[in-house]
């Protein structure tokens, strides 16, 4: 991404968020702060994406966007039951979390991580909207392919004596090779209970020809933006990686699995079509 702009892509993210508070009835993810996030410019944002709201593609991306959002949080919520007082958010771009955080009377703190410029235009962001992060949050400025992870939360008051729970959504696609492994190799090194939850792109050679297709388009559009896809993963090889780094329960979660647990018994056919990405929840 551009060193001295926020990202368009969290930016897009953030809009079909926003949407699909408006779009879609039941809410798969209820965000109550995602358009007020926005602030007043991001009413012709939401509009320009409710005007597509029927196409095909974008439909299934707002339910990808939204199946992940609730994922993490539900796997979240059972870690803080667990007792896990620790969250991590990589890669946070415009996520609320930090501003609603219905685990604060329990003690969980925040940690919420990205890159220098996007954090500023955030908290920028905010601070237009009047929303205040919650009590317990830290906003930890990290260039993930320059700096060392584990020395910014340090810094910032991270306890890595203690578990937990880490969230990393829609980064890993953008990452190096050297930048993830770092990444998990990070999470690994935690105590027991702790985990992390990221979502992954499937490897090209996996894909039938429409998904190859719709990822093709895909691809074009975020390089466009200045921020290539760079990493894709098999399923299989990758659940095998994340065992040699020390993870004992890995759940990897699909278009059917999805479907399954978010979008059963819906009547108006939002739910995730194809296969070009997946969702994982791994745990020590």
């Amino acid at each position: 991404m551009d060193e001295l702009k926020p990202s368009r892509t969290a930016l897009r993210v953030a809009v079909r968020r926003a949407a699909h508070q408006l779009l879609e009835r039941p809410l798969v993810f209820a965000d109550p702060l995602a358009i007020p996030i926005l602030g007043p410019q991001g009413k012709t944002w939401i509009e320009a994406e409710m005007g597509r709201a029927d196409h095909p593609a974008s439909r299934t991306l707002r339910a990808f966007l939204a199946a992940r959002s609730r994922y993490a949080e539900d796997e979240l919520a059972q870690a803080v039951l667990a007792g896990v007082r620790q969250y991590v958010i990589l890669g946070a771009g415009l996520d609320t979390f930090c501003c609603r955080n219905p685990h604060a009377t329990v003690g969980l703190r925040v940690f919420e991580v990205d890159h220098p410029s996007t954090q500023h235009w955030k908290r920028a962001l905010l601070e237009e909207a009047h929303v205040a992060p919650a009590d317990g949050v830290q906003f930890v400025s990290v260039d993930f392919e320059r700096q060392t992870l584990p020395e910014q939360l340090r810094d910032a008051g991270f306890d890595s004596g203690q578990p937990a729970f880490c969230a990393c959504l829609g980064v890993v696609p953008y990452l190096t090779e050297d930048a993830f492994t770092a990444a998990m190799e990070f999470v690994a090194s935690l105590p027991d209970q702790s985990g992390i939850v990221f979502d992954y792109a499937v490897a090209r050679q996996s894909l039938n020809l429409l998904e190859r297709l719709a990822l093709d388009a895909l691809s074009k559009r975020v390089a466009a933006a200045g921020e290539p896809f760079r990493l894709f993963f098999e399923p299989e090889s990758l659940a095998r990686r994340l065992r040699l780094l020390g993870f004992t329960r890995i759940e990897d979660l699909g278009r059917d699995e999805l479907n399954s647990r978010y979008f059963a018994g819906r009547s108006d056919g939002f739910q995730v079509r194809g296969g070009l990405g997946r969702l994982a929840g791994v745990w020590r």
